[in-house]
């Protein structure tokens, strides 16, 4: 077992954990849960042997094998296939001593010994599993959302996000007895996040996970340990449990509850007016159980210390678009590439339309086309007058400019409304406005290269706030949120007075916050009539039909069964 007694940790001069004890027990999936900042990463690093503890005691299972995702972007010309096989530490070890153990028979045949360890070394490789190892590997590739045909690409030709995801890969192919996670689904969508799920569900190991997705953490873990001033405390069940356990304690300490009164009387009132109008629809009979879940929870989401909201739109044309026979997709090498064909839908003011779709059908085309990002390749897209975009992309944050500040993001913006915006233009007013978005005196001033992938989320919100928008596209806007800034965004876009649509595999954001779903799929757009669970199945059944349809066109490949 994994044991910490009166363990104490620090950073620089800051201590993290002081004086904490918990014991974790073999096989046990814990979700490792607190604010940014208190000291998660850095118990994985005492887990992994990076770091040590500066006082206390700390026991690990020396004969444990430890699996863990590597930060770094790999830079390889190496297969996808052949990297991802790289992370079976045992079977490297063995092919490592093949060779050497080849190397001195050929330079002398009548070594004995030399033949001796070749025959141990081929029948170590068969009990680990060398006959089906490329198989193995290409199951984890396949179930993370990867093509057939991108098995054998060099690493290198993938995107950042996908490298990641090989990264992930190469961990889970590593044999191991514990199995740590930090923020493991931030770069996968909703399909490559379920099988994940089930991957993780079948893990013989103890595994503990890092993670701001609530329904992840629900659905893979039994144990939830939370880093609260300092100390860690074991709490027996998944995260929800977690949450209504946290929330009954903080209703018996009467002096905080007393404080929270006015911002559970908030969330009281948001659930009153939104339940006095849910309709029957099965969406929004999921959204009433995810309103009825903040219920049970108030009094802990009332300690938040961020929240914000969205200002009322000026103006909310009807329809917000008309979309007309569109043809969504981008040119390549001046070629047009139509991803999703001959698209009529209107989007109505106040609508809030999640848009599904398994990895690749063209979620994202769609969202920029409305974004302006990306023309139409055919048919018409007609605005309603006076729409006002807010956009949040899934590469908002590398359009930021690193060397720039906050205020100089705010300013900037200010600038280029030239008088258009309502809203507070002064330096000091921007200030105040960055304040209220958790920004600072000494934060306002820091280069925005230097802040962390959450704080440069929470200025892209700010100034999406800022705009006063009356139509919403968001496009994995929580990837680097924390669970705090979660639930405070849920609560924004619940009261946000305009038209929302959002391209999320947070199913905990999507629950609460849509009325209804588009799914894209197929080169179609149409409504799914579903909720999301229905929408799980769909896409396990669709992921079995491509791989199918893979396997079939070309039989010369070696049939890869995903675990």
């Amino acid at each position: 077992m994994i044991s910490l007694r009166n363990l104490v940790l620090r950073r620089s001069a800051k201590v993290l954990l002081d004086r904490t004890s918990v014991t974790i027990t073999p096989g046990e999936k814990v979700g490792l849960v607190g604010r940014n900042g208190v000291g998660k990463s850095t118990l994985f690093g005492l887990l992994n042997g990076s770091l040590h503890e500066d006082a206390g005691d700390f026991s690990f299972p020396r004969q444990w094998r430890l699996a863990q995702v590597a930060q770094d972007m790999p830079e390889t010309e190496d297969g996808a296939t052949a990297f991802v096989i790289g992370g079976d530490t045992r079977l490297t070890e063995l092919r490592a001593a093949l060779e050497a153990a080849e190397t001195r028979f050929a330079a002398d045949p009548n070594d004995e010994e030399a033949g001796m360890a070749i025959a141990h070394v081929y029948s170590d490789l068969a009990d680990a599993g060398e006959h089906d190892a490329s198989a193995r590997a290409q199951a984890l590739i396949l179930g993370l959302g990867f093509g057939v045909h991108e098995l054998e690409q060099p690493v290198n030709s993938f995107s950042g996000g996908w490298r990641m995801r090989l990264q992930l890969a190469r961990a889970l192919m590593c044999p191991s007895d514990l199995l740590l996670l930090d923020e493991p689904t931030n770069h996968l969508d909703l399909d490559a996040l379920v099988w994940l799920e089930a991957w993780l569900k079948s893990y013989a190991g103890t595994m503990i996970v890092i993670s701001h997705d609530r329904e992840f953490l629900d659905a893979v873990t039994s144990v939830t340990l939370h880093i609260d001033n300092a100390q860690l405390v074991r709490y027996g069940g998944n995260y929800s449990k977690f949450e209504e356990m946290r929330s009954e304690q903080l209703l018996l300490q009467q002096a905080a509850f007393a404080k929270q009164q006015d911002k559970i009387a908030h969330l009281q009132k948001f659930i009153d007016r939104f339940k006095a109008k849910a309709s029957k629809a099965k969406q929004a009979q999921s959204r009433v159980k995810a309103i009825e879940r903040m219920e049970k929870v108030a009094p802990m989401l009332a300690t938040a210390d961020f929240e914000f909201a969205f200002k009322e739109p000026e103006r909310l044309p009807n329809p917000m678009l008309s979309i007309t026979g569109a043809d969504f997709g981008y040119v390549v090498e001046g070629a047009p590439r139509v991803i999703v064909r001959k698209v009529s839908r209107s989007v109505l003011a106040g609508q809030r339309i999640g848009i599904l779709g398994a990895n690749g059908q063209g979620k994202s085309t769609v969202v920029k086309t409305i974004a302006r990002d990306l023309n139409a390749l055919g048919g018409t897209i007609t605005e309603g007058k006076g729409l006002t975009i807010g956009y949040f992309a899934q590469q908002e944050l590398d359009v930021l400019r690193p060397q720039d500040t906050p205020l100089e993001h705010m300013v900037r913006l200010a600038r280029e409304a030239g008088g258009a915006s309502r809203e507070p233009s002064g330096e000091q007013a921007l200030r105040g406005f960055l304040g209220s978005f958790n920004f600072g005196t000494d934060m306002i001033r820091q280069a925005v290269g230097t802040m962390s992938g959450g704080e440069k989320a929470r200025l892209v919100l700010a100034m999406m706030v800022w705009q006063r928008p009356n139509l919403l596209l968001l496009d994995e806007p929580t990837n680097h949120l924390d669970l705090v800034t979660r639930e405070a965004l849920a609560m924004a876009l619940n009261q946000f007075e305009g038209t929302l649509m959002l391209v999320s595999h947070d199913r905990a954001l999507l629950r609460s916050v849509c009325d209804e779903f588009w799914l894209i799929g197929r080169g179609t757009l149409a409504p799914f009539e579903g909720d999301l669970d229905d929408y799980q199945t769909y896409l396990l059944e669709e992921s079995k039909r491509l791989r199918d349809e893979a396997r079939s066109s070309e039989p010369t490949r070696a049939k890869v069964a995903v675990h």
